[in-house]
C-alpha cells in the first residue's frame, strides 16, 4: 500500500486517519489478548470512570506480534526513512461506564526510567510508578503517535477531536490565543483504523453520548536517544511481521 499521502497529511495537518489497518479478526484476537489478562498492578487502571493499561506491551507481551501485522509495519517504515521504535503503548477503554472529557491539550510528557536533573528536560511527574518529563522540542517534534481503533469511533462516542496545523506553533500554553477553536474537525475511525497524530496536535475528547464502547491502543514512536543517563522507560524494536509458509 501507498502511504504518501498520509504522510504529507500529518507532516502538514499534525493528523491523518487511514482505514483497514486490522481485519474483524485481528481486532477479535487483539481483544481476546486484553481481556485475558490478568488485571492488576500499577500499570492497570479501572475505575467507574476510567479504565487503562500502561506499559500495553510489557503487561500483555503477547499483542506484539498481532499489534505489529504487515500493514502497520509498512506504514511506519513510510512515514519517516529513520528506524524508529516503540516508546509508549497505553490501552484505552471509553465506555459510558468508563467515561471521561478531556479538554485541548498537546501530549508534552514522555515516560523514562528515572529522573536526572538535565537541561532542557522540565516538568517532572510520578505517577503509578512511572517517572515522566518534557523532554527537548525536537524529541516531541520526531514523534510519531498511532491510535488503533478497536471500535467504530464518531463524535457520539469520543472521537477525537484535533485543531489542523497545531503542532506547526511549538508548544502553545493552555491560555494561548494561538489557536482557533473554530477550525476543529473531528476525526471519525472505522473499526479496524488508525489515526495518526503528533503530539504537539492540539487535541482533546467528549463523554461518550450513545453508550458504545470507544476502544483504543494509543502508541507512540520516536528514533531519538535520551539525553544519558536517561533511557525510555518503554523501548522496544518494531517487530516485522512473520511470513506465512504452506
Amino acid at each position: 500500500m501507498n502511504y504518501a499521502r498520509n504522510k504529507i497529511e500529518l507532516e502538514g495537518n499534525g493528523f491523518s486517519v487511514l482505514t483497514d489497518l486490522y481485519s474483524e479478526n485481528e481486532i477479535n484476537r487483539i481483544l481476546a489478548c486484553i481481556e485475558n489478562t490478568e488485571q492488576d498492578g500499577n500499570s492497570f487502571m479501572k475505575t467507574k470512570d476510567l479504565f487503562a493499561i500502561r506499559q500495553l506491551i510489557k503487561n500483555v507481551p503477547e499483542l506484539s506480534n498481532l499489534l505489529f501485522n504487515k500493514k502497520l509495519t509498512e506504514l511506519i517504515s513510510e512515514l519517516s526513512v529513520s528506524e524508529y521504535f516503540l516508546t509508549k503503548a497505553i490501552y484505552f477503554d471509553k465506555t459510558s461506564e468508563s467515561n471521561w472529557f478531556v479538554a485541548y491539550h498537546q501530549d508534552l510528557s514522555i515516560s523514562v526510567d528515572k529522573k536526572a536533573d538535565l537541561k532542557n528536560y522540565v516538568n517532572w511527574t510520578f505517577k503509578k510508578g512511572q517517572n515522566g518529563v518534557q523532554p527537548p522540542i525536537k524529541i516531541l517534534q520526531d514523534t510519531i503517535t498511532i491510535r488503533i481503533h478497536l471500535d467504530k469511533t464518531d463524535k457520539n462516542n469520543g472521537a477525537l477531536k484535533v485543531i489542523p496545523k497545531s503542532h506547526l506553533n511549538g508548544i502553545i500554553l493552555a491560555d494561548s490565543k494561538n489557536w482557533n477553536i473554530e477550525n476543529e474537525f473531528i476525526c471519525e475511525v472505522e473499526k479496524g483504523g488508525v489515526m495518526l497524530m503528533k503530539p504537539l496536535t492540539l487535541h482533546a475528547s467528549n463523554r461518550t453520548t450513545n453508550g458504545k464502547k470507544r476502544r483504543v491502543i494509543h502508541l507512540e514512536f520516536n528514533k531519538h536517544k535520551l539525553t544519558e543517563p536517561l533511557a525510555w522507560l518503554e523501548h522496544y524494536g518494531i517487530k516485522k511481521p512473520v511470513a506465512n509458509t504452506v
